[in-house]
C-alpha cells in the first residue's frame, strides 16, 4: 500500500547536528531535480521580492531567509520537520516500531522541493509551497508530474493508493486511477445532511493513516477488503474508481 500525505505548510525548525544529505533521501532517482529546485529556491528567497514570489506574508520573513543556505540548516527526520494538523494527528512518535517500520515502508509525503519523501528522510525546515512558480523552474506540479509518476509507479507497482493530499499536491503525482482511493471526509449534520469537511479533513486523514499502519492493513491491495477492515472502527463508504477519475473512500464522521 501507498499512503500519499501532503507536506504541512508549517515546519518545525530543529536544533540537531545532522544536515540534509540528498545523496541518503529516499527514491534517489529525484536527486538531480532536488538539487536543481534548492539551487532555484536559494536565488529566489534571496531576491528583493522574494515574499512575493514565493506567495508568504512578511511574517515569514525569517523562514525565507533561511532558504538561503538549506545545506547549513540543522536536518531532522520529516516526521518531526512536518508537524501540520495531519502529522500531529498521524503522531508518528507514538507508534510501536512495527507500526513505524509499516509507516515508512508506505507513506510518502509529496513535497515542493524534495518531490516525495518517507517519514525517515532527514531534510531541514523550508517555505515552499507546490502552487509556486519557482524561478528557472516555473510551475512546481509540472515540473515534478514528469519527475514522480515514472520513480512511484515502479516503486508502488501495482499497490492500493490512499491518497491523502490537497489539490495542489495532487496536480504533482497523478496516481493511476485504477488502484487509487482519494479520501474523502464528510460531517453528518443535526438534519442529516452532510457537509465536506475541509480544514479538519487533514485531521481525520491522519488518524486514518495511523489506523492503516497500527491496524497493519498496508498489505491490503484489494479496496473491497480495505473496506471490511475499515467498518470494524470508521464509518466509511466506497465508490470505485472510472476511466476519468480515481476511486473515493468517504469518511463519515457523526
Amino acid at each position: 500500500m501507498l499512503i500519499l500525505f501532503p507536506p504541512s505548510e508549517g515546519k518545525t525548525a530543529q536544533s540537531t547536528h545532522q544536515t540534509v544529505d540528498l545523496a541518503d533521501l529516499s527514491f534517489p532517482e529525484l536527486t538531480q531535480s532536488r538539487e536543481e529546485l534548492m539551487h532555484q529556491l536559494q536565488i529566489v528567497s534571496a531576491a528583493e521580492d522574494a515574499l512575493t514570489q514565493l506567495k508568504v506574508g512578511a511574517s515569514l520573513a525569517k523562514e525565507v531567509e533561511r532558504n538561503t543556505r538549506l545545506f547549513q540548516e540543522p536536518a531532522a527526520q520529516a516526521s518531526d520537520v512536518y508537524s501540520g494538523v495531519l502529522f500531529e494527528a498521524f503522531d508518528f512518535a507514538s507508534l510501536d516500531q512495527q507500526a513505524q517500520e509499516r509507516a515508512i515502508n508506505s507513506v510518502v509525503i509529496i513535497s515542493a522541493l524534495w518531490g516525495a519523501v518517507r517519514l525517515s528522510d532527514v531534510i531541514p525546515a523550508y517555505r515552499l509551497s507546490m502552487g509556486v512558480k519557482l524561478g528557472e523552474v516555473g510551475d512546481l506540479a509540472k515540473y515534478w508530474r514528469g519527475e514522480l509518476s515514472p520513480v512511484l509507479d515502479r516503486h508502488y507497482s501495482g499497490e492500493l493508493v490512499i491518497d491523502c493530499r490537497s489539490a495542489a499536491y495532487a496536480k504533482a503525482y497523478p496516481a493511476p486511477l485504477e488502484r487509487t482511493l482519494s479520501v474523502r471526509v464528510e460531517k453528518v449534520l443535526e438534519n442529516d445532511e452532510r457537509k465536506v469537511v475541509s480544514h479538519m479533513a487533514k485531521h481525520y486523514r491522519g488518524e486514518l493513516g495511523r489506523y492503516l499502519v497500527q491496524k497493519g492493513l498496508t498489505d491490503i491491495n484489494v479496496p473491497d477488503e480495505l473496506m471490511n477492515e475499515l467498518s470494524r472502527d470508521w464509518e466509511v463508504e466506497f465508490c470505485p474508481a472510472t476511466t476519468k477519475s480515481a476511486g473515493i473512500l468517504t469518511l463519515v464522521i457523526r
